[in-house]
């Protein structure tokens, strides 16, 4: 298929909407989420407050870009790492989170823009959802083939009754491991899954905040163990 013809016009408009992305994120870097401000990203880019406007409605439509863009980032990492270990569940896992930390630590402004303290009076976009659950995809591809153990039976139970219920967490399940809403496994996966998602937050979302300054241990030394601990839970 040939690749489509932008014309001018198309390429000046994604370009400046590139550089208006660009700007924003060096402000989220240095003030958090409350320093986005498109009337100084106009100033500093030479542009009137209306101009910008025709690249984005409002600083929500712009945030809404920056949380798109982030999470599909994190997807891309996390999907490559699991494809680079395939073949050894555990190994696996290990490289999953592995590659959901060092996005996170390499981009701390980016992780707490998706993972942090919502922006008051601020919705996601719609879409931000399966944006979410892609990153946590490869993940349920691991868990589909554990064997929980005895203490994790509830959580099982309960994320079998949802993968049962709700037709968009059971796509999503089968979209990663072709298994059916009704089969066990389903819920096995999602039990993993979600485990390991809160996990990795407790333990990165600490590292990126600056909380484990001062104490004896290393951050991937931890969560090297807490992996390890879910892997051998759902004997992988």
């Amino acid at each position: 298929m040939a690749a489509e013809v932008r014309s001018p016009r198309a390429r000046y408009r994604e370009q400046n909407r590139a550089e208006i992305k660009t700007a924003a994120l060096q402000q989220l870097a240095e003030g958090g989420i409350q320093a986005v401000a498109l009337t100084r990203i106009a100033k500093d880019m030479g542009l009137s407050g209306p101009a910008l406007y025709r690249y984005f409605a409002g600083r929500d439509d712009l945030l809404g870009e920056l949380i798109r863009d982030a999470y599909d980032d994190v997807a891309q990492a996390i999907g490559q790492a699991g494809g680079a270990a395939a073949g050894d569940a555990r190994a696996t896992l290990h490289a999953l989170a592995g590659a959901y930390r060092s996005w996170a630590v390499a981009q701390p402004h980016r992780y707490l823009l998706i993972q942090g303290t919502p922006l008051p009076g601020y919705a996601a976009p719609p879409d931000t959802l399966q944006r979410a659950r892609a990153v946590l995809g490869p993940f349920l591809k691991v868990f589909a083939a554990g064997e929980p153990a005895e203490a994790l039976r509830p959580v099982v139970a309960e994320m079998d009754a949802w993968v049962r219920k709700d037709a968009g967490v059971a796509d999503w399940v089968a979209q990663h491991t072709e298994l059916p809403s009704h089969d066990k496994a389903a819920g096995t996966a999602l039990a993993g899954t979600v485990l390991a998602w809160s996990q990795l937050h407790g333990t990165v979302g600490l590292e990126v905040l600056g909380q484990y300054a001062g104490m004896g241990h290393r951050a991937p030394t931890l969560l090297t163990a807490q992996i390890d601990t879910l892997a051998d839970s759902f004997r992988l």
